[in-house]
């Protein structure tokens, strides 16, 4: 009878453990990642009053089992759910992590590891990524100052905030490409200005500058070349000359040119005959650009050329023929007013003098002309000295280092050669406009030579054209250049403060600047063990490792390699069930219930045994 008062003494305790354990596990409903605890119960040791015999053949009687009374129930197991995820909670901060999967991140006291499910961390004081209840340091790996990269080592704490790493210094460019397309009949190629382009570029102390290059055409179909004109500053001033003067692009180079200069003061005015052949013509000159009056209209010529009936020709009082054979009736005023010859007439154009205003009121006159035709300079004697190109075009034969010109029949010149400084050949191919090579080097690559002029300021910086063409694109050039390469590389940068710092699937830290630069600041390390059933509890969200859960190594590893992940701005919430910590509530309290009855019961017994003397 007494060991059944023990038996629910023993049932009452096994059952309070459990309702402890449950009682825990709702008290931590809402702790960022609990893991929930069961108990499980198992019997306690037997007193054998008989023991088992077997059966016995000669005296034929059969075998008797054990006589075992039980002496009660006890705590067998408090078993954790560890490897049971909890749900997902949303903070949106960038330091509240959540692992998916077994492992544990590493933190420490100063003195000894732990291990936490708890990813609530901030920046303290000192830089440190820590705990947010305890303050404990995260533990991770750092960067390897060569690679740039985490580098698996025994952890430490991971420091991700100093001065260090709050800015990002600046750094000089040394690569560009030049992209687009060169169009052969974009007028600004023609001109003395070129189609121009602008090229940005950092210097080594982050600051922007403005390299200006200029596109022309030559005579020759494919063939152009790249002038350097200026590097410009972020205030708009250009360099000092003394700097200049030490840079290079390209070099001084002879080109075949194509650029036109109209006269400065005014349209050229000349003076000439047109002359009329044909079959059916009678051959004749007239003067053209003059009035003609009626008298000395020749009425057969507006018939064998125009197609005009003398009748209609008798009634014109003035006309003028223009040096192209096209004839303009001034007088009368009459429905059609201009004509041009009939098919099969020759027209024959002869210049006998061409004036150009020289913008003091008078005209440089040019007797005789010869169009189309090199005229060397600035040894040119006559018309067009040096002087007289100044005044009349507005051309300067020094500066511009024009070495030959030509004249062209309404008056304006052509520069059809002349030298030109930092200077490069773009060739293409002229029958598909692909690129062939820029300064005639049979590459794609070309270098803005800047590092002669002040090495401790700047890099030279190699420009890549080959992705340039030469196709039709209606008349306008698409030619552009870019920092860095095709890859984002070597594209310089200013100085940059930090803005973010974010933190990757495999606990990668990496800062954001905006300079538009990225660092790794080192990766979250996590453990992983045998058995993490086995670890012990420490309080604070915290396990320590135990002799059944397996043993930390020292250097942790990547949460990815067993196919776990971190998130950034989420945390694990308790995976407590409060469904099942209710129910088993219930049947905890069911059996300390049953367990009381069973010593009101013994005791009821033992005082009728006591009766029994009365």
């Amino acid at each position: 009878m007494m060991r059944s008062l023990f038996s629910g003494v023993a049932g009452l305790r096994t059952h309070q453990t459990k309702m402890d354990v449950i009682g825990n596990n709702i008290a931590n409903v809402n702790t960022t990642g609990y893991k929930s605890q069961s108990v499980t119960f198992r019997d306690l040791m037997y007193q054998t009053t008989q023991s088992a015999s077997g059966a016995n053949a000669e005296t034929g009687t059969g075998g008797i089992n054990a006589r075992q009374i039980g002496l009660g129930v006890t705590t067998g197991a408090i078993n954790t759910a560890i490897a049971q995820q909890g749900s997902a909670q949303t903070t949106n901060n960038p330091f509240d992590i959540m692992i998916s999967g077994d492992n544990f991140f590493v933190v420490s006291n100063g003195s000894e590891n732990f291990f936490t499910r708890d990813g609530s961390f901030y920046v303290d004081g000192a830089g440190n990524l820590a705990m947010t209840s305890t303050g404990y340091t995260v533990m991770g790996w750092q960067v390897d100052p060569e690679t740039g990269e985490p580098k698996p080592d025994t952890v430490t704490a991971l420091q991700i905030m100093n001065d260090q790493v709050k800015t990002y210094d600046p750094d000089g460019t040394s690569a560009g490409r030049v992209t687009g397309i060169v169009d052969r009949h974009d007028k600004n190629v023609k001109t003395a200005a070129g189609r121009i382009m602008n090229f940005e570029f950092y210097d080594n102390a982050g600051y922007l500058y403005t390299a200006k290059f200029s596109f022309h055409a030559t005579k020759n179909n494919g063939s152009y070349y790249v002038v350097l004109d200026d590097i410009k500053d972020s205030t708009g001033a250009s360099l000092p000359d003394d700097v200049k003067g030490k840079m290079s692009f390209g070099t001084t180079m002879e080109v075949d040119t194509a650029i036109q200069y109209t006269p400065k003061n005014g349209a050229a005015t000349m003076t000439g005959e047109v002359e009329f052949s044909g079959t059916g013509v009678t051959t004749a000159k007239v003067a053209f650009d003059t009035e003609i009056a009626q008298g000395a209209i020749n009425t057969t010529l507006l018939n064998e050329v125009y197609g005009i009936d003398n009748t209609t020709a008798g009634t014109f009082t003035k006309v003028k023929f223009d040096k192209d054979g096209g004839l303009t009736i001034l007088e009368p005023d009459v429905q059609k007013s201009y004509y041009t010859p009939n098919t099969g007439v020759t027209v024959t154009t002869t210049v006998t003098q061409i004036d150009i205003p020289d913008g003091k009121g008078g005209m440089v006159s040019i007797a005789n002309p010869v169009f189309d035709q090199a005229i060397a300079v600035p040894e040119a004697t006559g018309t067009f000295t040096a002087e007289n190109l100044l005044n009349l075009y507005g051309l300067s034969v020094t500066d511009d280092q024009v070495k030959e010109i030509m004249l062209n029949n309404d008056g304006s010149i052509t520069v059809t050669k002349k030298n030109v400084n930092n200077a490069a050949s773009l060739e293409f191919n002229p029958g598909n406009g692909k690129f062939i090579s820029i300064g005639g080097n049979g590459q794609g690559l070309i270098t803005l030579g800047l590092a002669a002029a002040d090495g401790q300021r700047f890099k030279d910086i190699t420009l890549d054209f080959s992705t340039c063409s030469n196709v039709n694109n209606n008349g306008s050039s698409t030619v552009s250049a870019a920092k860095g390469t095709s890859g984002g590389l070597e594209a310089g940068r200013p100085r940059g403060e930090m803005i973010s710092i974010s933190v990757d699937q495999s606990g990668v830290i990496t800062a954001a600047y905006d300079n538009g630069m990225s660092r790794c600041l080192g990766q979250i390390a996590t453990a992983v063990f045998a058995n993490p059933s086995g670890l012990e509890k420490a309080g604070d969200n915290l396990y320590k490792a135990s002799n059944n859960s397996g043993e930390f190594n020292g250097t942790g590893v990547d949460v990815t390699a067993s196919g776990g992940k971190m998130q950034s701005g989420v945390l694990e919430m308790s995976n407590v069930d409060l469904s099942q910590e209710f129910t088993e509530m219930i049947t905890t309290q069911r059996g300390f219930q049953a367990n009381s009855r069973i010593i009101t019961v013994s005791d009821t017994m033992l005082e009728e045994l006591t009766n029994l003397k009365r």
